[in-house]
């Protein structure tokens, strides 16, 4: 059996989330000693790794709660499980494509400061240098555009 402290540097998360956790009954295999202390045996450290896991994912701790609740219930519950993680899966996808599109943005402002430091182009990305010259949004999304298809010719470059 392991403390709190063990069981959280087992898994990696702090012995604080680790408590609140278990106040919350997502660890429904948890045992306590005489003293009330808590004690962690193999399946309370999968419920936390598994917990970490989904929490990592941006699931709430509500749907987590009712995660685990339909772990208990047995197999009779998989697509209920199944619908929660697909749900959770889309929700992750969407915040990749949110991430993806903030990634391309930041890699174009980059080329433009090259573009900047090579003297190939004014400093038209400080706004206190912003006038008519300034890139419009529409010349920002060029720039990603041109950057995209040279991207996706030299991926067909690589690919066998």
């Amino acid at each position: 059996m392991l403390s709190v402290k063990k069981a959280a540097d087992l898994v990696g998360l702090s012995e604080h989330t680790v408590r609140y956790y278990t106040d919350k009954g997502m660890v429904p295999s948890l045992k306590r000693d005489k003293n009330n202390n808590r004690l962690f045996d193999r399946e309370s450290v999968y419920w936390l790794q598994a917990i970490k896991y989904l929490r990592g994912s941006g699931m709430s701790i509500k749907s987590i709660q009712e995660y685990i609740q339909l772990c208990l219930e047995g197999n009779d519950t998989v697509s209920q499980r199944y619908d929660i993680v697909i749900s959770q899966k889309k929700l992750l996808e969407e915040k990749m494509q949110e991430i993806d599109e903030q990634y391309r943005y930041l890699k174009a402002k980059a080329n433009l400061y090259i573009e900047i430091m090579d003297g190939k182009a004014p400093d038209r990305l400080n706004p206190a240098n912003w006038d008519k010259s300034a890139p419009t949004p529409e010349d920002l999304a060029a720039f990603l555009d041109e950057g995209n298809r040279q991207f996706r010719r030299i991926r067909k470059q690589q690919v066998p």
